[in-house]
């Protein structure tokens, strides 16, 4: 039994290898023969997804990426505020800059010692059909061939549309009119690397924006928004972009590693899930980059995917355990949309009344602290949180309180992911990762799933008498209590767990 992944960027790189880690054999599906090794694509990964990574043997990400520790935000030559980011007490970064052809350099190599996955390098996809199995049909330099699976994930990235439509979805939504040009360069800029700037309506790019990313090896990104009639080629050839780059740089030496037009949209497909079909990335969603929330989003489908996918093939679940793969992606595709359309309509006003708001913000931030959180150049990639999962039972001592402010997690407790802290046995993140686990603090017993006890308060806010119930993606699923004296399924997953009061047990024995 085995699972065809779709493309082989960075989110079908990631979840082949998770399914392979469940013991679960992998054809791995690609229509290029090589890949690009320049760009800057997707630079930013957050530490949740660096933390996925790192559980495969990529480690080494998150050592050579950059972390910038200050942002700093300019209104035409005022800088407006600078933040000093905080690196919330896990041993891994907030995020690092690294470049998306550095991931796929480094997930190649674990998939090449990976004796479960089989690369298909130079296949098309021309077809996809569902008879009682999933049949991939793709063409070849050697002509037409066929690969079958019991189940498939669809990472075929936003030009993915011949899979998409074999499985009856479009991406719906919406492209932004105005352009980005995108240029890599190479140059000595002291003070800069640990530095992301952010220019609202510069007066080198007027009415526009421009942002500067520090990237590893003395790079740096410069993302500029230019009209929708903007001409690249007639720039470099008539001395334009050596302009704009100085007008930035200054007088100084640069190379120009790499450049790039952009236009930026928010769409999603109708349904994540199509039979034995799991669309996951770019194939599934797309989003602007302002918060980075395109790769490290399609690299939570792949985790969620994976888990999923190996209990059902392993027959530990009910086939209906693949629909929560669509009711959590999606609505977390549905959250990023959000969040990214409100940045870009502060970036790109659509009408009178959004550029007269953005004005005035933009004014008053330059002398009032308070209206700093309403200068909305991208809020950062964070976890989606599942408190409307059916596969989380909500806990009235945790409400969930919605979206939290920007730059804040919510406190943990039912659909939200592990915070990333270690107990005597190691990273928490660790032991749920091998799949269901219960944390149970002293004297609560488990059974039916391996336990970990943790203490009483701490990063997660444990409380007495409590059983935390967490998923292999370091979800946590419910949480039980002495006084709850009952068992907890998770729907659709055959016999999880049971949580047993071991104290009151003990009590109730000796009335």
């Amino acid at each position: 039994m085995r699972v065809a992944v779709l493309g082989s960027g960075p989110v079908g790189q990631t979840a082949a290898l998770l399914l392979a880690r469940w013991g679960v054999p992998v054809v791995l599906v690609d229509e290029h023969e090589v890949r690009d090794p320049v760009g800057s694509k997707a630079i930013c990964q957050q530490r949740d997804t660096l933390d996925v990574w790192a559980s495969l043997g990529a480690g080494c990400l998150a050592e050579e990426g950059l972390t910038w520790t200050t942002a700093r935000t300019f209104h035409r030559e005022t800088e407006l505020f600078s933040l000093k980011l905080r690196d919330g007490g896990s041993a891994l970064p907030p995020f690092v800059n690294i470049s998306q052809a550095r991931v796929e350099e480094v997930l190649d190599g674990l998939i090449a010692e990976q004796p479960l996955i089989d690369v298909r390098r130079g296949h098309r996809v021309t077809g996809v059909t569902q008879p009682g199995c999933v049949e991939i049909r793709c063409e070849t330099k050697d002509g037409p061939r066929r690969i079958e699976a019991d189940y498939a994930i669809a990472c075929a990235g936003s030009r993915g549309d011949t899979v998409r439509r074999a499985l009856g979805q479009h991406l719906g939504g919406f492209s932004f009119r105005d352009l980005f040009l995108i240029c890599d360069i190479r140059a000595d800029l002291p003070g800069w690397a640990a530095e992301r700037r952010f220019h609202f309506d510069p007066p080198w790019n007027p009415g526009r924006q421009v942002l500067i990313h520090p990237c590893p090896g003395s790079q740096f990104r410069i993302d500029w928004q230019v009209p929708d009639d903007y001409d690249l080629a007639a720039e470099e050839t008539g001395g334009a972009l050596d302009h704009r780059i100085r007008a930035i740089i200054g007088d100084r030496p640069y190379e120009v590693v790499w450049r790039s037009v952009y236009r930026f949209h928010t769409r999603l497909v109708d349904r994540m899930r199509v039979g034995r079909v799991l669309l996951a990335g770019d194939c599934a969603h797309l989003v602007a980059p302002f918060g980075a929330r395109g790769l490290n989003s399609g690299v939570a489908d792949a985790e969620n995917a994976a888990w999923k996918l190996a209990w059902v093939l392993r027959g530990h679940a009910d086939e209906d355990l693949l629909e929560t793969y669509h009711t959590e992606r999606h609505a977390a595709a549905v959250e990023n949309a959000a969040v990214t359309t409100a940045t870009m309509d502060f970036l790109v006003p659509q009408d009178d009344g959004q550029r007269a708001r953005r004005l005035d913000v933009l004014t008053r931030a330059a002398t009032d602290p308070a209206v700093h959180e309403q200068v909305d150049s991208g809020r950062l990639a964070e976890p989606f949180w599942y408190a409307d999962s059916p596969l989380t039972t909500p806990d009235p001592a945790r409400p969930h309180a919605g979206r939290p402010r920007r730059g804040t997690l919510p406190p943990p407790g039912p659909g939200v992911l592990l915070p990333d802290v270690t107990v005597a046995s190691g990273r928490l993140r660790d032991h749920a990762r091998r799949g269901f686990r219960v944390l149970t603090t002293p004297g609560v017993r488990a059974e039916g799933a391996p336990a970990v006890e943790i203490p009483v308060g701490g990063a997660l806010g444990a409380r007495p008498g409590e059983a935390w119930l967490v998923r292999p993606d370091a979800y946590v699923a419910a949480v039980l209590r002495v006084a709850d004296q009952r068992a907890h399924l998770v729907p659709g997953v055959r016999g999880v767990t049971r949580i047993v009061d071991d104290v009151r047990d003990r009590a109730d024995a000796t009335e």
